[in-house]
């Protein structure tokens, strides 16, 4: 039944197990079950030492994002735990590694913690997808965020690069080509994403350049900072020439489904205790690790 808690909301359950199995059970007893057992997962997880990859000379892909998940926090100074409640939405960051070529992802990810963590998480994901210290190489999409770039620089080093991705500048290219070409906006956008493509950033700043204003704020100008601060992780050309991805859309589209399509339910709201204990259920079962847990829950109590 934990499979299913983990996957479905938990007042979907009692349904699914009377139509499968011809159990009939309460919703808490599922709730309690499901988060007993994601609790388990995430603390063994946490003790679980990770040791580095194999796969030497293998070149890696690896993303990384944010997804915004709904929080519910009890002030510890409210007499009433039912009365005092703050709902806020926070981030859970997700990322995958996995070598070029293969469509399984091995993924990683947390709640609690800062950027550091988000690094430590994606080192660990790596060494699990096989990634080798001093042989392995990570190409690195995301968004224009500075400390995804930053912790792929921390973890990485000389083994990987950062690339921004595509579709995420040119929506910054989009809204400055209604100031920068008002007669044909769109022949001046694909132009300019032709230019990214043969690593011409020059000749994109040089295009908006006469639309850039040092005294205030637009499109044209927030596009010119945002391609100068990245000069650096724009190297469409050799990801384009390597078969390697320009877009982050494989993290995207993870977040939906190892995240979203539990976690971010239509009046769904967690504590952050529980966010971190499901989601470590979620990622224990996207990386295919279910049944190994459940062989040592089988074999402790044998």
């Amino acid at each position: 039944m934990s499979d299913f808690g983990a996957d479905s909301a938990f007042g979907r359950v009692p349904d699914k197990l009377k139509e499968h199995y011809g159990i009939e059970m309460p919703v808490s007893t599922i709730q309690r079950i499901t988060e007993h057992h994601a609790q388990i997962i995430c603390e063994q997880e946490a003790k679980r030492e990770i040791v580095a990859g194999t796969m030497a000379g293998v070149t890696f892909i690896g993303e990384m994002d944010g997804s915004m998940v709904p929080v519910v926090e009890v002030s510890s100074d409210a007499k009433d735990k039912r009365k005092g409640k703050c709902l806020a939405w926070k981030e859970a960051r997700l990322n995958l590694v996995h070598p070029k070529g293969s469509v399984t992802p091995t993924f990683g990810g947390h709640f609690a913690g800062g950027v550091e963590e988000s690094g430590r998480q994606w080192w660990r994901c790596a060494a699990k997808a096989g990634f080798a210290p001093g042989s392995s190489y990570l190409h690195a999409v995301g968004d224009g965020a500075p400390w995804i770039a930053m912790q792929e620089e921390i973890q990485f080093g000389a083994q990987g690069t950062y690339l921004v991705d595509f579709f995420h500048i040119c929506d910054y290219l989009v809204e400055a080509s209604k100031v920068c070409a008002t007669d044909d906006p769109r022949a001046w956008l694909e132009e300019q994403k032709s230019r990214l493509k043969a690593n011409q950033s020059d000749a994109v700043l040089a295009a908006l350049a006469p639309f850039v204003k040092a005294d205030r704020e637009d499109p044209a100008t927030t596009c010119d900072r945002y391609i100068r601060n990245r000069r650096d992780q724009l190297d469409y050309q050799g990801a384009i020439k390597q078969g390697l991805p320009i877009g982050s859309g494989e993290i995207e589209s993870a977040h939906r489904y190892v995240i979203q399509e539990r976690i971010k339910l239509p009046g769904a709201w967690w504590s952050p205790n529980h966010i971190e204990t499901m989601l470590a259920l979620r990622l224990n079962r996207a990386n295919r690790e279910w049944d190994a847990y459940w062989r040592g829950v089988e074999k402790k109590a044998a």
